[in-house]
């Protein structure tokens, strides 16, 4: 069984039922240049290693897809393919879409920071929908999120329960480690978009302590 992953054009759609609609109108469209060079290089990485640590399923492009091109891997190498496409597709402003999870990973407006999902890895960039989405949507086994600068400069979230979240953010050192409680998951949403583009004011309004290590 393998794990699909979707390129397409940035803007193009905006929900995972745009997706489908723009998917079906590319179909028996001739393969754009761009998804040509990305599939190519995806083929060449892949072939340059020994089978056994082949990471697709099958090599990818030279269907008639229009602008849309399918990737589909191993499940154990799904955080390899993801970091692939993400270096390969987001220079040519290309989103990707993950069906099973239906993350429409859209880079238009994008902040480039680390982020690490605890359900399911890292992800070069974040973006105010992908924030929104992801925050409320956390769950064990891993309901953390962490939006990292640099390595001790980071803001991160993990959810107690429902309604229950802590919220912490580190300013370049122990000594300024600080957390707090949050009750509402689009007030969290807010301050970690407000902390990954440099605004101050609703974040120096919560009621911070230091966290002690």
């Amino acid at each position: 069984m393998s794990y699909d992953h979707i390129l397409l054009p940035s803007g193009v759609a905006a929900t995972p039922a745009a997706v489908e609609t723009y998917l079906s109108g590319q179909h028996g469209a001739p393969e754009a240049e761009a998804v040509a060079a990305i599939a190519a290089e995806v083929n060449r990485r892949n072939q340059a290693l020994p089978e056994a640590d082949s990471f697709l399923s099958i090599e990818v492009g030279g269907a008639d897809t229009g602008a849309v091109l399918h990737v589909a891997s191993p499940y154990d190498a799904i955080g390899h393919v993801r970091s692939l496409l993400f270096e390969l597709a987001t220079p040519r402003d290309y989103a990707v879409f993950d069906p099973q999870l239906s993350w429409l990973i859209d880079p238009a407006g994008r902040v480039e920071v680390l982020v690490t999902h605890g359900g399911a890895g890292e992800f070069p960039y974040l973006t105010r929908d992908l924030v929104d989405q992801w925050i409320p949507g956390l769950a064990e086994p891993g309901p953390y999120l962490i939006v990292e600068r640099e390595p001790e400069t980071y803001i991160q979230t993990y959810r107690n329960d429902l309604d229950d979240y802590t919220l912490e953010y580190r300013d370049g050192a122990a000594d300024r480690h600080f957390g707090a409680r949050v009750a509402d998951s689009q007030q969290v949403a807010d301050l970690i978009w407000d902390w990954a583009v440099g605004e101050r004011a609703r974040l120096g309004a919560l009621d911070w302590t230091q966290v002690e290590l």
